[in-house]
């Protein structure tokens, strides 16, 4: 009995280490800000109704346009929309809802109008999510319904009556899928119809203000060490990882292994002449491009020495030719006392039958000469 307690007590210790570790790799292994796309916000943005709508789009279990679980509790975050609003400018906060009365703020939506009634609309980043100044600008094909709301004079600005297990009726809890499955899911909720144009500047300095004064970030100050710059030092922003991957990852159509070396290393050669700090040149990596160059300049001279030698080769080939031609003419004009030419192209052959005049002559003659006699 007593053995069996003290396997159950070894059994049951391993199973909590096991869990602890596992539940540390899921919070650290996966880049954040690959689980909500600012290009699929951007597109409901366009399509809903009101910021009510707009919210209802954002967790709608049908639609799932978020993979966020922040507080890792195997559950993707509801994410609520709070609104403030000074003059023309509207500053409309997406946060995801981590407990009670704890909350993050993951991206903006700053809309502006000017003196000319034109609208301005950047969806921002959060800087801890996605690093600084990660703005998307929708260029939209339709007008969205909501701007012909946001500048009545009567309008009260959006705050949503949802928190921490107090969620609509409509929403279910879903568990976040791996990131190459959102990727694939989310790619089929953005609008391509719109555009979507990156920037660094951040139009509206009212927007700004309002934000500095309301952000919420109880998540950054829990864990200060998982802001963006510390999990990509070599990266400004979201923008400068999503294009050193792309380049690195996708394999380019109609191009070899060499293309895609070089590209490769364009590109740190550009991350290395903005940032001072990556001047430094990797040994294993000066060795390979050396080895490139040794190759190129290898199979530059190899293509030169190859077209040398069929150049002699066909050289060599004509002269023997003409004068093998000159030799066989030789000896036909030596075998033949009549002269033979040479049929040449674009000229008609000349009969070269010998002439039999003389002897026929000769056989007429005698036959003349024995009919005399008879």
């Amino acid at each position: 009995m007593k053995t069996k307690t003290i396997l159950f007590v070894l059994f049951s210790s391993l199973l909590s280490a096991y869990a602890q570790n596992r539940t540390k790799v899921n919070s650290t292994s996966s880049e954040i800000s690959d689980n909500l796309d600012l290009r699929a916000i951007a597109s409901i943005f366009g399509k809903a109704e009101n910021l009510d709508d707009f919210e209802r789009q954002l967790n709608d279990p049908e639609i799932q346009i978020s993979n966020l679980d922040l507080n890792n509790d195997n559950e993707v975050d509801y994410l609520r929309v709070i609104e403030s609003v000074e003059r023309n400018t509207h500053l409309i906060i997406i946060q995801s809802v981590l407990g009670r009365d704890s909350f993050q703020d993951v991206a903006t939506i700053e809309l502006e109008k000017d003196r000319n009634n034109n609208v301005s609309v950047q969806i921002v980043g959060d800087v801890y999510m996605y690093g600084d100044k990660f703005i998307y600008e929708p260029i939209y094909q339709h007008t969205p319904f909501l701007y012909s709301s946001f500048w009545r004079s009567n309008y009260n600005p959006y705050y949503s009556s949802w928190y921490w297990n107090n969620y609509p009726t409509y929403y279910n809890t879903w568990s976040p899928f791996p990131v190459f499955r959102y990727r694939n899911k989310v790619n089929l909720i953005i609008d391509n119809d719109n555009h979507y144009n990156y920037v660094n500047v951040r139009n509206s300095r009212i927007a700004i203000n309002l934000h500095d004064r309301i952000r919420e970030n109880q998540y950054e100050r829990q864990y200060p060490n998982r802001s963006f710059a510390k999990r990509n030092s070599n990266y400004k922003n979201r923008q400068e990882l999503y294009q050193d991957q792309k380049i690195r990852f996708v394999e380019p159509r109609n191009r070899g292994n060499r293309n895609r070396f070089e590209i490769s290393e364009n590109n740190r050669a550009n991350t290395r002449l903005n940032n001072p700090a990556q001047n430094q040149v990797n040994p294993r990596q000066e060795r390979r491009i050396n080895s490139m160059n040794s190759v190129s300049s290898t199979d530059n001279s190899t293509n030169s020495n190859r077209e040398n030698t069929a150049s002699r080769s066909e050289a060599n080939w004509r002269t023997k030719t003409n004068d093998s031609r000159k030799n066989n003419e030789t000896n036909s004009n030596s075998q033949n006392n009549t002269p033979q030419i040479r049929p040449e192209i674009g000229r008609t052959r000349t009969n070269l039958r010998p002439d039999n005049s003389q002897n026929r002559n000769l056989k007429t003659d005698k036959d003349s000469s024995n009919r005399g006699l008879r």
